[in-house]
């Protein structure tokens, strides 16, 4: 498995990690943006934190039937985990505002779900795809994610592995930082698509 440090090397490498004044999809704002999608534009370096992520899963989980992840942000990093692990890969899609299964995905009764993520700062997404698997009488067996930014404060109480827990400084609108407020804000989440 991969070290902290070289998990860090990659993201930078990839230009996963990048800086200045971001929106996140929970509405805080932060100096830092962890662009999952560039890391994941990159097979070569994505498949060894992938490869690392799965063992880590590997050694929590043991008993795993499907992967669950939410569009549009864990979708390549389900299908990666899905596919090291041998496991059935699906996603979610917000329809009306609201997580959806479509594309005829099905969640059975009794089916032991992990419900994986790019990045996980309030683990809203997470908890959503979770109603879907609770809804079917299916069981969320953890949740895992590329970054666990949450710094303990997710609202998830499941478990949750991660390859990198980064602890990055999160503002509400009205509680922005002097240096925040000269850099203009953009929003590069999908949460509104």
């Amino acid at each position: 498995m991969l070290s902290l440090t070289e998990s860090l090397k990659i993201l930078k490498e990839t230009n996963a990690l990048i800086e200045g004044h971001f929106i996140l999809s929970s509405g805080l704002h932060s100096p830092k943006y962890i662009q999952c999608a560039q890391l994941m534009s990159k097979p070569n370096k994505a498949i060894k934190i992938c490869e690392s992520l799965a063992g880590k899963i590997q050694n929590e989980f043991k008993d795993i039937d499907l992967i669950l992840s939410p569009a549009m942000g864990g979708i390549i990093i389900g299908y990666e985990l899905g596919k090291i692990l041998g496991k059935q890969s699906i996603f979610s899609e917000r329809v009306n505002g609201e997580f959806k299964l479509r594309r005829d995905f099905q969640i059975k009764e009794g089916d032991k779900v992990l419900i994986v993520e790019d990045v996980i700062t309030t683990g809203k997404s997470s908890l959503e795809c979770s109603k879907l698997v609770t809804s079917v009488n299916a069981n969320i067996i953890g949740y895992a994610c590329i970054i666990d930014r949450s710094g303990g404060k997710s609202e998830i109480k499941g478990k949750i592995v991660s390859q990198v827990k980064l602890n990055i400084p999160t503002y509400s609108k009205d509680n922005l930082p002097k240096e925040l407020l000269s850099i203009e804000a953009v929003k590069p989440g999908s949460r509104n698509l």
